[in-house]
């Protein structure tokens, strides 16, 4: 094997490796969206009585969380609350949809 074909195959080696640990922008924009998760699938802070991921008692509980793409959480659309009115997700905590007790 040539000098300069070992060379080629060493940055060859070395350019795949950066790749390979580079993240897409994309996947790294995310942010917390309060009321959108479904019970027992939100990603954490799921309120008081509660540990963590996973411990959201009702579907949309409002003082939960879950990731999603940066820029979509105030645009997902629920289902309606039982009285009609809208159910939207929020960048902050909401007192919707929080168990009793």
């Amino acid at each position: 094997m040539s000098k300069t074909l070992k060379t080629a195959a060493i940055v060859g080696a070395v350019a795949a490796s950066f790749l390979a640990h580079t993240t897409p922008a994309s996947a790294q924009e995310k942010e917390k969206c309060f009321g959108v998760a479904m019970a027992g699938k939100n990603d954490c802070a799921a309120g008081p009585g509660t540990t963590c991921a996973g411990t959201s008692k009702v579907d949309y509980q409002g003082n939960s969380w879950s990731l999603v793409d940066a820029g979509t959480c105030t645009k997902i659309e629920l289902p309606a609350m039982a009285d009609g009115t809208a159910r939207m997700g929020s960048l902050e905590a909401l007192t919707r949809d929080i168990p009793q007790g």
